[in-house]
């Protein structure tokens, strides 16, 4: 498992790296899709859908096993809420082991994966994104019998890749790294307990110019996201610049007695960030200090 994840770690990289380049030098121009468009036969999905499964059957009405949770109209296209719900627990017989996540008509529409183990007790995660143009946004869930499960939704937004940032980018850069990390409840009876990781991060795409100097800061972003619980990992999120600025990542796990929850995280400068807090299970809600 770990070979593979790194192998598509690289691949994907290399992937975003060619996208970007080529953008930066001359701007996409691609017609926006349509909610009544057939999700199913979509260019870039097919191509994906060819290359990473094999011409694997994926189950199209998959909303027993995952459901896709997304704004039909988005506020803001650069930081798009997202919930990706999964319909059982997670249990040594029967557990999701993969979410892919892809937005059709995203730069590069891969915005990455999500690993789970029956230690993360329920298989759901929410997050952030970036839409640059009209879509589907899907994911495709593989349970630990090798079956594909996928969830579409049709989301209406604009320039999230591209919009500039907010933030002076140097000294966003400079302030990278800060991780907050935190148990939201208090554990109880071995059931699965809601979490949170929050990175501060520019979370760079290499497609927003500097509306100063009118070039365009290099792709700089969290790449990998790992959380152990007790040693044993629960969620590994393998993703691109399609998350937002500051990932923030709710997600769960299994807290069987006390233990030490970590999250280990990695971006594209090879920098690395970590966090830990101590689980109790006679104590309230937990919380790592952001630094």
């Amino acid at each position: 498992m770990g070979e593979v994840a790194a192998e598509e770690d690289i691949m994907l990289r290399k992937r975003i790296a060619a996208f970007t380049a080529v953008l930066a030098l001359a701007p996409c121009v691609t017609q926006a899709a349509s909610p009544d468009d057939d999700p199913d036969k979509v260019a870039r999905w097919l191509d994906f859908k060819e290359g990473a499964f094999k011409g694997r059957t994926i189950d199209a009405h998959g909303d027993a096993v995952i459901k896709l949770d997304a704004p039909a109209r988005a506020a803001d296209a650069a930081v798009v809420p997202i919930a990706i719900n999964a319909q059982f627990p997670q249990t040594p017989a029967r557990y999701i082991s993969k979410v892919y996540l892809f937005i059709d008509e995203n730069p590069e529409p891969y915005a990455g994966s999500f690993e789970f183990t029956p230690e993360s007790g329920l298989a759901s995660i929410e997050t952030r994104v970036r839409v640059e143009d009209y879509t589907f946004m899907r994911v495709i869930a593989e349970t630990n019998d090798g079956q594909l499960y996928s969830a579409v939704r049709f989301v209406k937004a604009s320039g999230g890749c591209s919009a500039p940032a907010d933030k002076d980018e140097d000294a966003a850069e400079r302030s990278a790294g800060a991780v907050r990390l935190q148990a939201e409840g208090k554990p109880a009876g071995g059931k699965p307990e809601l979490a949170q990781v929050m990175v501060r991060h520019p979370n760079r795409t290499g497609m927003a110019m500097n509306q100063v100097t009118r070039n365009y800061a290099t792709a700089y972003f969290i790449r990998k996201v790992a959380i152990t619980y007790a040693d044993k990992p629960v969620m590994t999120a393998n993703v691109s610049f399609s998350i937002s600025e500051n990932p923030n990542f709710r997600f769960y796990f299994l807290p069987n007695g006390n233990g030490e929850l970590k999250a280990h995280i990695e971006d594209t400068k090879n920098k690395t960030f970590e966090s830990a807090v101590a689980i109790d299970a006679q104590s309230g809600p937990q919380t790592s200090a952001m630094k």
